[in-house]
């Protein structure tokens, strides 16, 4: 009798382990490649201050977490109350006028300029022009954002890093170029990246700023206007005014100006402790 039992015991145990669901193991998540967003593909949905189109949220081979998304700004309305968070970020004012706080202090800018803000700084923004103001955001979360000071990158003022900041477009120096122009916006260590390096390129119709190329570090493009065309890993994608292109850790890429009037794209490269130290033997 006891052996019966002892046999439906397990077998009822068996049953009950086998329609036991597995413990989770959700695979992290995959890492960003090289890849073009075209300005008119980017879906614009309403919310209660304008619109936000979506663009990207996943970790790269330089960051622990990339996001971009792009926002809209009724006029007279804030994009939030001042906020602060420890993941560093940086905006393109595509068009509009903009008051931006940051850390105590209100700067207004104009279509084509910058804002960084450093980890964090309590910051946001407000549409004080007559008509929608629109921007292009990009938050990174590097190996450094974790160890930031919640001080704030402004008050703790750490020598040689960049602390919150905007770069005025009115205040940008084009010098000429035997391609066309090149302004300077920033090159500099923050609190979580090693490099974070920006300029604005414009070129003249039918021109590449170099020939196709590689290197560790990731590279982000924004086109201000014109029409380029991005070849990556020898495929070719073409994007206007606030197309995005970004290249990915050792991707080979090219760009060249293909439309009828010179071209004009900011270009970001950021190197952090997680970037790979050299360029891949081959690509």
């Amino acid at each position: 009798m006891k052996t019966i039992l002892f046999t439906a015991f397990v077998a009822v145990t068996s049953s009950l382990m086998a329609q036991a669901p597995a413990p989770s193991t959700a695979a992290p998540a995959a890492k960003l490649g090289s890849r073009v967003w075209v300005w008119e593909e980017l879906v614009a949905k309403n919310n209660n201050v304008g619109q936000r189109r979506e663009v990207v949220d996943l970790p790269t081979a330089t960051f622990e977490k990339f996001e971009s998304h792009v926002t809209t700004l009724n006029p007279g309305v804030a994009s939030h109350p001042p906020h602060r968070h420890s993941r560093e970020e940086f905006i393109l004012l595509k068009e509009g006028t903009l008051d931006v706080f940051i850390a105590g202090q209100t700067h207004r800018a104009g279509p084509g300029s910058v804002f960084f803000f450093a980890a964090n700084d309590l910051h946001n923004m407000r549409n004080v022009g007559p008509t929608p103001a629109t921007y292009l955001v990009f938050n990174f979360d590097t190996v450094a954002t974790a160890a930031a000071s919640i001080e704030g990158a402004t008050a703790v003022a750490a020598p040689g890093k960049l602390v919150s900041t905007v770069f005025d477009w009115e205040k940008f120096v084009a010098k000429p170029t035997p391609t066309g122009a090149r302004r300077e916006i920033v090159d500099s260590p923050t609190t979580t990246c090693k490099s974070f390096e920006g300029h604005i390129t414009t070129l003249k119709p039918g021109e590449a700023p170099h020939a196709s190329h590689h290197h560790p570090d990731e590279e982000l493009i924004v086109v201000k206007e014109g029409l380029m065309q991005a070849t990556i890993n020898g495929v070719a994608q073409r994007g206007g005014p606030g197309s995005i292109f970004f290249f990915g850790s050792n991707d080979e890429h090219g760009l060249n100006n293909v439309g009828p009037t010179a071209a004009t794209y900011y270009v970001f490269r950021i190197i952090t402790d997680a970037t790979p130290k050299v360029a891949a033997a081959t690509k």
